[in-house]
């Protein structure tokens, strides 16, 4: 799909005073993973193994393909890239096998939120789960679906934090999912 097609209209253009949202192109591949990589690591030198398949360039969101389609944001300060997000339209298997079977054609999946460690406590996460709630529109969605490994209270208190609900864990899988209603597109 040609970003020109993309149907999702953003509605504001900061995320926070300086840091500018922008829908990511070819351009950008190199430099968000670069930005995944690096938050790979920083989770590996914590104990965490989240991510750990992209330190051996290992990719399992598809996020070339993602650039492509559309579905991934960038923040930007000045030319640094300060942070990523992929917003989905259409749920992938792995979505799927967490949620079921309901609500698809209505959400828009929210996947490798990531923050540059130059802009650490910057409360930047915080600022971009707002921004994918309240700047952007996406046609016919009406809510934004997530998941997080249950395992990490840090994660499930960003997202409790920022008015996601808790629907649960995922049927037999490590992971906690969360959903917030956002306003529909025009």
């Amino acid at each position: 799909m040609n970003m020109n097609d993309m149907k999702c209209r953003i509605i504001r253009g900061e995320v926070k005073p300086g840091i500018r949202a922008v829908q990511a192109g070819a351009e950008d591949k190199a430099a968000v993973n670069g930005l995944m990589v690096q938050a790979a690591a920083w989770l590996q030198s914590k104990g965490s193994k989240q991510w750990h398949e992209l330190l051996a360039g290992e990719d399992r969101h598809g996020v070339p393909e993602a650039i492509d389609r559309g579905d991934v944001f960038i923040f930007k300060k000045g030319e640094a890239l300060a942070g990523m997000v992929i917003l989905q339209q259409h749920a992938s298997a792995w979505d799927r096998s967490l949620w079921g079977d309901e609500g698809h054609e209505s959400s828009v999946y929210l996947h490798r939120l990531c923050i540059n460690r130059d802009f650490a406590g910057e409360q930047l996460g915080s600022a971009i789960l707002d921004w994918a709630v309240n700047g952007i529109r996406f046609p016919r969605k009406d809510r934004i679906r997530l998941d997080c490994i249950a395992s990490v209270p840090a994660l499930n208190r960003l997202y409790s934090g920022a008015g996601f609900e808790y629907r649960g864990p995922a049927p037999g899988a490590s992971f906690n999912l969360y959903e917030k209603r956002v306003p529909a597109a025009d």
